[in-house]
């Protein structure tokens, strides 16, 4: 598992290429708007701090992802100089498959269960190395540095409001604000449609459901399950979860945007609709605002 050490020295290396986004208020709680980033993800962090500690990066990277990943994967390959081979589901929404390709990435189209085969497929052919979406103690880092940000401008902040999916961003963020503040409640945030975490949390043990079952939300930034890297770090921090249906998600969209002045994609809105749950308080991270137009439309006009 990754330490606070992990966290800090990850906020150094990835400080000149991020936004620091402030927490911004919205009723009696805060969103901390990682949308604003230049990728427009959280996921910026990680993969710079990935990259960034790679020894040897001369044959270039490779990442599996469902869009935001690959974005920020992209962006620091370009920042390097290193040419990026990006795995992509079938059902990625084209808004992140072309902006993957816009920032220079040869980006490779498969079906919803074969990111991972054709990933590792492409590393062997190119010596490559694999950046993962959230299975790496480097990535982890690199997320938990929203968790110290938040401590920082907010130090009396009773609960941290995390979407869950792969678990890479709750077991960083939750690394620092249980290592800082032990009190602080962190609470995971799910589409109904894709809560194995919620179950695996029920249960005390690791359930894995179908792929398939789990693309049924609308939400494909949280269609992907735990690792055992991260789901150590999910059992040890996280207190609670929160599961919200597809018409939450979509209702949270449009209060976002209508009073907080923020687009987000519905995975960033899925702890937005968990806050309400909590009565709309602590601080719920919105970790992305790539969405299609057509579910911004809806959400809108929904």
């Amino acid at each position: 598992m990754i330490t606070l050490s992990d966290v800090r020295s990850a906020a150094a290396v990835i400080a000149p290429h991020v936004v620091r986004t402030p927490l911004l208020p919205f009723g009696p709680g805060w969103l901390k708007p990682e949308s604003l980033q230049p990728i427009g993800a959280f996921k910026l962090r990680g993969a710079l701090n990935a990259l960034a500690r790679l020894e040897d990066r001369s044959n270039g990277v490779v990442a599996y992802s469902s869009g935001n990943h690959a974005q920020a994967v992209a962006f620091a390959a370009r920042l390097h100089g290193v040419p990026a081979a990006i795995v992509m589901p079938d059902n990625t929404p084209a808004v992140k498959i072309e902006a993957t390709k816009a920032l220079g990435a040869e980006v490779f189209i498969v079906g919803i269960t074969e990111r991972v085969e054709r990933a590792e497929a492409l590393v062997a052919e190119r010596g490559a190395v694999l950046i993962p979406p959230f299975d790496h103690p480097d990535v982890i880092a690199g997320q938990g540095t929203i968790g110290l940000e938040i401590l920082e401008d907010l130090p009396d902040v009773g609960a941290v409001v995390v979407p869950m999916s792969g678990g890479g961003l709750i077991s960083g963020v939750a690394t620092a604000v249980k290592s800082l503040r032990p009190d602080v409640r962190v609470i995971g945030a799910e589409p109904a449609l894709a809560a194995d975490i919620a179950e695996s949390l029920k249960t005390g043990e690791l359930v894995r459901w179908n792929p398939l079952r789990r693309a049924q939300t609308a939400a494909d930034a949280l269609r992907d399950e735990p690792s055992a890297l991260t789901w150590s770090h999910i059992a040890e921090y996280v207190d609670d979860v929160i599961t919200v249906s597809e018409d939450e998600i979509f209702a949270a969209m449009a209060g976002v945007a209508r009073r907080a002045r923020l687009v987000t994609e519905p995975s960033g809105a899925v702890a937005v609709a968990a806050q309400e749950k909590l009565g709309g308080t602590g601080v719920a991270v919105v970790t992305g605002g790539n969405v299609d137009p057509a579910l911004l439309v809806r959400a809108l006009t929904g």
